[in-house]
C-alpha cells in the first residue's frame, strides 16, 4: 500500500487547444478510498489513467508512495486497474482470468491457485472458478475483474467506472460491495464515477472536477454542506441545490420585493466587493410548506414520488405584482404521505439558516463557514 499524489499534474493531448487536466494538486492517503467525479469531459479518466502510465504526463509530476513514477511504464507502478467493461478474456475460465497476471509474471502455479482462491473467496466466487466469463451475470463478471486486480496485491487500485455497465439495482449492491471490500484489504483505491450519488456514497473523500481543474475535494459532508462554488454546490446533491441570483439590499437579498436575510459576515464581504448582485442556494429540503399569504408561491408541475421521500418540481414566484412573471425552476422536498397535486399551487418559506451565498462574478463562496447554524438532528 502507498499514498498517491499529484504535484501540478498535467496532461495535454497533442493539438488540444487547453489540457484535459491542468496542474492537478491532489495528495491521496495511504488506505484512502478517493473518488474523482465530474461531468463527461472533465478530466477524471483522464486524471486516473495518468496514475497508470495510460497517458502521458506533460508536465508535473505523480508519485506513488515516494517514487516517482511519472515517467515509468505501467508495468514497473505496481498497480491494479479495473476497468468499465471488464476485460476479461473469454476463452479463459474464471481461475485463470484472475491468476493471469500473476502467470506472466512467472509465479508458481500452487501459489498462484492459492491467491485465486483466496480472492474467489472474498468476492465470494468460489463455485465459479472453473466457469466462462459468458456463462456469469455482469455482477459477477465485474467481481471476477475485482478478483484479477486483488490477487496481485498492488500498492493502489484504480477503477475506471467499474459499474456502469450494470443495472441500477446491482450497482447499488455492488458499489456497497466494493467500499467494503476496501475497507477490509485497507488498499489505497482511486475511483472514478460520473455518479455523484456514487461518488457520496462510497468515497472517504471526493474530488470534483470540471474542464480539466480541480474544484474541491473534502468529505462527502463537507462537499454537500459547504461546497466551494456554484458548480460543486449545483453538482452535489441529488437532486441538485436550488440556485437564483438575487438583488441585494442593505439588509440581505431581494427576493419579490422583500427582503430575505443574510449573516452580517456576508454582507459585509458583499459590500467590500460592492456587489450589488449574489447567487443564493438552498437545499430541496431546506423549505416548509407555509399558508396563504406567508413565503413564496411554488406552482407544482411534476411530483416524483419515491416511497419514503417525494419531491415536487415546479416553478418559484419571488414576485408578488400581479402579472408578474419572474418565475424560478425549483426542486423541493415534500411530505411523501400529503403530496401536492400537478398544476396546484402552494406557498413556501425558504429557510435563511440554511441558506448558501456565492459571488454573481466569481461563482465562489461568500464565506468558508456555513452561512446559518447547522440544522439540528432530528
Amino acid at each position: 500500500m502507498a499514498s498517491i499524489s499529484y504535484d501540478h499534474a498535467t496532461v495535454q493531448y497533442p493539438g488540444a487547444e487547453r489540457p484535459s487536466v491542468n496542474a492537478l494538486d491532489l495528495e491521496i492517503a495511504d488506505g484512502e478510498f478517493l473518488v474523482l467525479v465530474g461531468p463527461s469531459g472533465c478530466g477524471k479518466s483522464t486524471s486516473l489513467r495518468a496514475i497508470a502510465g495510460l497517458e502521458a504526463v506533460t508536465d508535473g509530476t505523480i508519485r506513488i508512495g515516494e517514487k516517482d513514477v511519472t515517467h515509468l511504464p505501467p508495468k514497473d507502478r505496481d498497480i491494479a486497474m479495473v476497468f468499465q467493461n471488464y476485460a476479461l478474456y473469454p476463452h479463459m475460465s474464471v481461475a485463470d482470468n484472475m491468476g493471469f497476471a500473476l502467470k506472466i509474471a512467472g509465479m508458481k502455479k500452487d501459489e498462484i491457485r492459492t491467491r485465486v482462491e483466496d480472492a474467489a473467496r472474498i468476492l465470494d466466487l468460489t463455485e465459479y472458478l472453473e466457469r466462462k466469463p459468458k456463462a456469469l451475470s455482469g455482477g459477477q463478471r465485474q467481481r471476477v475483474a475485482m478478483g484479477r486486480a486483488i490477487v496481485r496485491s498492488p500498492q493502489a487500485f484504480l477503477m475506471d467506472e467499474p459499474l456502469s455497465n450494470l443495472d441500477a439495482k446491482l450497482r447499488v449492491q455492488t458499489r456497497t460491495e466494493i467500499a467494503a471490500l476496501q475497507r477490509r484489504l485497507g488498499t489505497t483505491t482511486v475511483y472514478v464515477t460520473h455518479d455523484q450519488v456514487e461518488a457520496m456514497t462510497m468515497g472517504d473523500r471526493v474530488a470534483v472536477l470540471k474542464d480539466g481543474y480541480l474544484q474541491q475535494v473534502d468529505t462527502p459532508r463537507n462537499l454537500y454542506d459547504r461546497p466551494d462554488n456554484v458548480f460543486v454546490a449545483g453538482f452535489i446533491g441529488s437532486p441538485a441545490m436550488n440556485l437564483i441570483d438575487v438583488d441585494l439590499d442593505q439588509d440581505g437579498a431581494v427576493l419579490g420585493g422583500r427582503s430575505f436575510p443574510l449573516p452580517r459576515a456576508v454582507m459585509s464581504t458583499l459590500g467590500a466587493e460592492n456587489a450589488r448582485t449574489a447567487t443564493v442556494g438552498f437545499r430541496p429540503e431546506s423549505v416548509r410548506v407555509v399558508n396563504e399569504g406567508e413565503g413564496f408561491p411554488f406552482e407544482v408541475v411534476v411530483v416524483e414520488e419515491l416511497g419514503s421521500d417525494a419531491y415536487a418540481y415546479g416553478t418559484l414566484h419571488t414576485n408578488r405584482e400581479a402579472g408578474a412573471d419572474d418565475g424560478k425552476l425549483v426542486t423541493i422536498r415534500v411530505d411523501a404521505r400529503r403530496t401536492p397535486m400537478k398544476g396546484e399551487t402552494i406557498h413556501l418559506q425558504i429557510a435563511a439558516e440554511d441558506a448558501h451565498v456565492f459571488s454573481t462574478e466569481t461563482g465562489r463562496r461568500v464565506s468558508g463557514e456555513r452561512v446559518g447554524p447547522p440544522v439540528p438532528a432530528s
